[in-house]
């Protein structure tokens, strides 16, 4: 029960330090995000990396900030169920009119569970649903969310090119009237014949989204009660001028823009919400809680997915089983059918082959968290301490869990009433995807003669090797390439998703495989030449992979390279010399012209 008096002084000062705390925290993210435009326009490649992957360290940064002034100041901690009702009850307050409310709550959550027990995490100390609206929220700058622009038929070049000065870019376009007569023609494709209604206009996002080498313009066309969600890349040319590399168009091509297998965006935003809002309106079978992820707001993302996870519960009743697929050596991945998300836990043992440790795995996960994932490896919630009903598992996967990760499993009545509860002391949560031997062998079963599994088999292994080759222009050695280590998305794609032996390419040295020196070498059934820990012969991948007659042919036709210590041994040396690749979040053929 809330008290019916807010009378603690202290409970106020509690309340308004942690507010402090978020708004410093928000005021750092905005700064950063906002610089994203410079190193744009002066194309620094590099700062743009380093301060993507520093970003992500500025929320806990900040929590464990503001923890420590709560507890040297005032010694919360130690305060009792009775000021910490009125703690929730003051922030609150403190809400009231606040432009980033959503996130200050999840703010709030994290302080007040780092610093008490979670015997205390109950609805009376935490936001376990939102206090505060977010509709509606009023900017206070003279920048809106979105800005609305209302051409003709005759009028749309003159519209975009203004669209496009209001940016503000500080860097000349190579050849503007070009690129703008590019996005007519294929905004004009995208309405065809149909008659311009009275509210025709073009609705933009007011504050560019930069990734990797690109800045990107997101919008809609609304033309009476149709919408077409839109987006502009916009690349540096050979020559360091600007071009519009292409104009995406529909939820499918914007769903790609905005994938869980892409780094976050920076984009410069005073009312997240509102931005969430709109792009909602342009991806509506987009998840919030991936929304919030892809714009760099990982904590609210991992606050409205848990959410979504409980709601989900209520309104369901199949129960977690061990996902399909070949069991891992080092990770348990167990899922429920009826919601579209795995759960790893790092398992206790490992085979003598696995020379890894808890610490390792955490930080190969870390890695990919931080990295420029190029839309080939999947992003991962991380959670520790989740409480689920031990009533919706298997005890197929209990037995699992006691045997090969029992550090990881907690099972009590912690209400005392009877109804044991699981908690799982440490999760990556990952979107779920069909692994890709399992796609692969579907195919395989329709047997050699049938062509639309030859035809499958074709565009997987060519996805596939693209995404290796992805994954190489990001500096990254997926380590283990086997099959069951890739998963087909639901538009196709092939993501990596099993990091334990992920590795930067620029560590490993790959090497062509010695010629054997007599007839003993070549006849011996071990390893006669000396393998250094980072040692890799590609040479040695056909084996593994390419067993079946359709998959070895396909492979060979579109990816052979990739059995050559060459072709390795060259992005390598490339990415030491500085160059970063471009890698593109859309098909070669949505490009105007490749090769300006």
């Amino acid at each position: 029960m809330f008290p019916q008096r807010l009378d603690s002084p202290l409970a106020y000062e509690i309340a308004k330090a942690m507010m402090d705390g978020f708004n410093r925290h928000y005021r750092l993210f905005r700064s950063e995000s906002a610089r994203a435009k410079h190193r744009f326009e002066t194309a620094d490649w590099h700062g743009q990396q380093r301060a993507q992957r520093e970003r992500i360290e500025f929320y806990d940064l900040r929590v464990r900030e503001c923890s420590t002034r709560l507890e040297r100041e005032f010694k919360a901690g130690e305060q009792g169920m009775d000021v910490w009702q009125q703690v929730k009850l003051h922030y609150i307050g403190l809400l009231v009119d606040h432009r980033q409310p959503e996130l200050a709550e999840t703010f709030f959550n994290s302080v007040t569970t780092k610093m008490l027990h979670r015997s205390y995490f109950q609805n009376d100390f935490i936001f376990v649903r939102p206090a505060v609206s977010t509709e509606y929220i009023e900017n206070a700058e003279q920048r809106p969310t979105y800005r609305a622009y209302y051409p003709t038929r005759a009028t749309l070049g003159e519209v975009l090119q203004l669209l496009l000065q209001d940016f503000d870019l500080q860097c000349a376009f190579a050849d503007l009237p070009r690129d703008i007569a590019c996005v007519q023609a294929a905004l004009q494709q995208q309405l065809g014949e149909v008659t311009l209604r009275a509210n025709f206009q073009i609705q933009v996002l007011s504050g560019l989204f930069f990734r990797n080498k690109g800045a990107y313009v997101c919008g809609k066309l609304i033309n009476g009660f149709q919408e077409h969600p839109f987006a502009l890349p916009i690349l540096h040319n050979a020559d360091g001028k600007l071009v519009i590399d292409a104009a995406l168009f529909g939820e499918d091509d914007m769903l790609l823009l905005f994938s869980f297998a892409r780094a976050y965006f920076m984009v410069d935003m005073e009312i997240p919400s509102a931005y969430v809002q709109f792009l909602r309106s342009m991806m509506p079978r987009k998840p919030r809680n991936e929304i919030y992820n892809a714009l760099g707001l990982a904590k609210q993302g991992k606050t409205l997915f848990y959410r979504d996870l409980l709601q989900h519960q209520r309104h369901s009743s199949d129960k977690f089983r061990i996902a399909p697929g070949i069991k891992g050596m080092v990770m348990l991945v167990f899922d429920m059918p009826s919601f579209p998300y795995v759960f790893k836990l790092i398992k206790d043992y490992y085979p003598p082959q696995k020379d890894t440790s808890r610490e390792q795995i955490k930080a190969k996960y870390q890695l990919v968290k931080q990295h420029d994932r190029v839309g080939r490896m999947a992003d991962t919630l991380e959670y520790s301490g989740v409480a689920f009903p031990r009533a919706r598992f298997d005890d197929a996967v209990i037995a699992e869990i006691e045997k090969f990760a029992p550090s990881q499993l907690e099972i009590s009545d912690r209400d005392g009433d009877g109804q044991q509860e699981v908690v799982i002391r440490h999760v990556y949560i990952e979107r779920r995807m069909i692994p890709l031997n399992i796609y692969l062998q579907e195919a395989f079963d329709a047997g050699p003669d049938d062509r639309r599994a030859r035809a499958q088999i074709e565009r997987v292994v060519l996805e596939y090797g693209n995404a290796i080759k992805d994954l190489v222009a990001a500096n990254i050695f997926p380590g283990d390439m086997l099959w069951k280590n890739f998963g087909v998305t639901r538009h196709g794609k092939v993501v990596f998703y099993d990091y334990d032996e992920i590795e930067y390419l620029t560590d490993c040295n790959f090497r062509k495989l010695p010629q054997p020196r007599n007839e003993e070498e070549e006849m011996s059934g071990e390893i006669w030449y000396k393998v250094g820990p980072k040692d890799v012969f590609p040479e040695t991948f056909g084996p593994f992979l390419l067993g079946n007659p359709l998959v070895r042919e396909a492979f060979m036709r579109h990816h052979a390279e990739l059995l050559e210590p060459s072709f390795w041994q060259a992005h390598k040396e490339r990415i030491q010399a500085g160059y970063v690749h471009d890698v593109f979040p859309y098909e070669q053929d949505k490009r105007f012209n490749p090769g300006r």
